[in-house]
C-alpha cells in the first residue's frame, strides 16, 4: 500500500475528531506521520485527543474549535489552512437523533442540514477550489452509513442525509479525477461509537456486524484513491448484497425496517 502521507502530503484536515470514528481516523493519520487540523465542537476532548496524538506520534495539531452548525464554519475552516498545504480532508461530523419523525423539532431538522447536507457541501467545494487553484491533487473522505441505502424509519433524516452523502462522492469522483483529487465515501456499518452505544439498540435473534473504529479508519484509508464506495466489514458487504441486489427494494426495506423496530421502537415510544 502506498502511504497515505506519500500520496496526500504532510497535512489532513478532519471535521468532527475529537471522538469515535472522527478520533480513529485522526489516529491513523498520526501514525503514519501526518499533521492535523483537528475541527470539533467538543473543546476539552478536542483538546485532549490533540495533546495525546501529539506526544505519542510527535506530529504537529491545529486543533480548531467549531460548531458545524454555524453559518460561517466553512471560511473559518478556511482561513485556518490559508498558509498550510493540506491536501486531504475528512468530514466525520455527523448529527443523529433516534425519534419518531413527528417528534423531531425544527431545531433538529436545521442541524440535520446543516452538519450533515449544507457544511459538508460548502467545505467540500472551497477545498477542492483550492487544490484546483494551486494545482496540487488531493483525496477527500466523507462518511456516509449503511442507513443511507434505504429509507428507515426513526432515524428518517439521519438517512436522508447519509444518501446524499454517498451520492455526492460518487458524483466528485468521476468530476474530479481530471484535477488527480480522489474522492470516496465510507458506508459504515454498526460502529461502537459513543454515539452509536448511547442509543442502547436492542438486538433480536441477528445481530449486526458491529465493528471497531479504529478498525474502520485503517481500513477505510487503505482504499481511499482506489474506489469511489467503500463499505467495511465482510458482514456490511454481504446484508448489502443480498438487499439491493438478490432482494425486491419493497422486501429489503420490509426487513431493514422490521429490524430497526426490533432495535429501537421501545426507546421511541414517547
Amino acid at each position: 500500500m502506498t502511504d497515505i502521507r506519500e500520496r496526500y502530503g504532510d497535512w489532513a484536515i478532519v471535521a468532527g475528531s475529537a471522538i469515535g470514528l472522527g478520533k480513529a481516523f485522526c489516529e491513523e493519520l498520526a501514525r503514519h506521520g501526518m499533521n492535523l487540523v483537528m475541527v470539533d465542537n467538543n473543546d476539552e476532548k478536542l483538546s485532549e485527543v490533540s495533546a495525546t496524538l501529539e506526544r505519542a506520534y510527535h506530529i504537529k495539531t491545529i486543533p480548531v474549535y467549531q460548531d458545524l452548525f454555524q453559518e460561517d464554519s466553512v471560511g473559518q475552516i478556511m482561513k485556518v489552512i490559508k498558509n498550510l498545504e493540506v491536501r486531504l480532508l475528512l468530514y466525520v461530523a455527523a448529527y443523529s437523533k433516534i425519534k419518531k419523525f413527528e417528534n423531531f423539532s425544527t431545531s433538529d431538522f436545521d442541524h440535520f442540514i446543516h452538519i450533515n447536507v449544507s457544511t459538508p457541501l460548502k467545505l467540500v467545494q472551497a477545498f477542492s477550489q483550492r487544490l484546483i487553484e494551486k494545482k496540487l491533487s488531493g483525496g477527500i473522505l466523507l462518511m456516509s452509513s449503511l442507513a443511507g441505502l434505504l429509507g428507515m424509519q426513526y432515524i428518517v433524516p439521519y438517512a436522508a442525509s447519509k444518501a446524499f452523502t454517498w451520492n455526492l462522492a460518487e458524483s466528485l469522483n468521476h468530476e474530479f479525477k481530471p484535477y488527480g483529487i480522489d474522492v470516496m465515501t465510507c458506508i459504515a456499518g454498526a460502529t461502537a461509537t459513543e454515539a452509536y452505544l448511547i442509543t442502547n439498540p436492542q438486538y433480536g435473534i441477528i445481530n449486526p456486524q458491529v465493528q471497531q473504529p479504529e478498525e474502520v479508519a485503517k481500513k477505510t484509508l487503505r482504499k481511499l484513491g482506489k474506489q469511489s464506495i467503500y463499505m467495511p466489514g465482510f458482514s456490511n458487504r454481504f446484508n448489502y448484497f443480498i438487499l439491493t441486489r438478490i432482494l425486491p427494494r419493497k422486501w429489503a426495506s420490509s426487513i431493514a425496517n422490521k429490524t430497526m423496530s426490533k432495535m429501537y421502537a421501545k426507546n421511541v415510544v414517547n
